[in-house]
């Protein structure tokens, strides 16, 4: 006689929070000011908008931007404001700094945004694996949203998962 195999992971009540279903979707893009610097460092402003006023910011259109230099430079602030003030039409976000702060700024955005009803006194599971570039940061977020209204949480698989979260009964 053979029992039959259930599988009770199927079964169960238990939720899983996958944070690659939120990534935001559009190309990412970067640009460098450095070059239009004086040999790489120095912010000439006269020329410094001239390049600004020629650059084609079209090729920027519904992409997520991350505004940087590349060289030691010490860069005014109001120089990446301008860059901004040129993009802002175009962009679907701007950030100063690398790709991977325009990760975890769309993902807090993704995360703050995202209505956790459903998960409601519910067991989650934080799915860990990703193939997707998932910043630290979202792990965390996500976790903190989801405490609000989770009746547990967990992170890793259904199949080994480590218990980050339950609430307390009320008594």
């Amino acid at each position: 006689m053979s029992e039959e195999i259930v599988n009770r992971v199927s079964s169960s009540s238990l939720v899983t929070f996958d944070l690659e279903k939120y990534y935001p979707d559009g190309k990412r893009m970067t640009l460098d000011i450095s070059p239009w610097l004086f040999e790489g460092i120095i912010l000439r402003e006269k020329e410094f908008r001239a390049y600004v006023a020629e650059h084609p910011w079209e090729k920027y259109k519904d992409a997520h931007v991350a505004l940087y230099c590349s060289t030691d430079a010490i860069v005014p602030g109001w120089a990446f404001m301008l860059v901004t003030t040129k993009l802002q039409p175009f962009a679907a976000q701007i950030v100063q700094g690398d790709l991977q702060l325009l990760e975890t700024v769309l993902y807090k955005t993704a995360i703050d945004d995202l209505d956790v009803t459903d998960f409601t006194d519910k067991p989650v599971i934080i799915k860990g694996c990703a193939n997707k570039p998932v910043p630290a940061n979202a792990y965390i977020w996500a976790a903190n949203k989801l405490q609000q209204v989770a009746k547990s949480i967990m992170y890793g698989e259904a199949c080994s998962s480590v218990p980050l979260y339950k609430k307390k009964s009320k008594r």
